[in-house]
């Protein structure tokens, strides 16, 4: 009987807690990420690699080459995946994930911004008015885990 206890008692606790991931990239185990929402508070000019969890703002609707995730004040950060190498679904726009890899500040091209624009599906004339480059806080990540996808 005490063992017939213990087994529900872990089962319970593996369904309160466990949470199984599909793995885009490399994989990982996910340990104690930081929240995408705090990075712009980090010092990132020495850091190494980071797990981080955000909620996913948008996808390229192209392929799944990159993702934005929210950070605070409604800003939001590109996160493109390492050498091109992987994608993501496109449709995991308000789902929490966690990523690993480099942040890093970058200036991000005109060109590079409509493409961007593009990929999102934004309109010809909003691409148009993407007229400056844009200095901002970007991720590159070198695996992505998405929750029971």
């Amino acid at each position: 009987m005490r063992k017939l206890v213990l087994v529900i008692a872990f089962c319970s606790s593996i369904s309160v807690f466990g949470q199984d991931f599909k793995a885009y990239g490399d994989s990982f185990v996910k340990t104690s990420p930081t929240a995408a929402k705090s990075l712009k508070q980090l010092d990132l000019s020495d850091t190494a690699d980071l797990e981080v969890e955000g909620e996913v703002n948008a996808v390229c609707q192209a392929k799944g080459c990159w993702m934005t995730v929210n950070l605070e004040n409604g800003e939001t950060m590109r996160v493109t995946f390492k050498d091109y190498g992987f994608f993501v679904p496109k449709n995991l726009a308000g789902t929490k994930v966690v990523f690993k890899g480099k942040p890093e500040v970058t200036e991000t091209s005109v060109e590079e911004l409509r493409h961007y624009a593009a990929d999102a599906g934004k309109t010809k004339k909003e691409i148009m008015a993407i007229t400056e480059p844009e200095i901002a806080l970007t991720f590159v990540a070198d695996g992505v885990l998405v929750p029971g996808k």
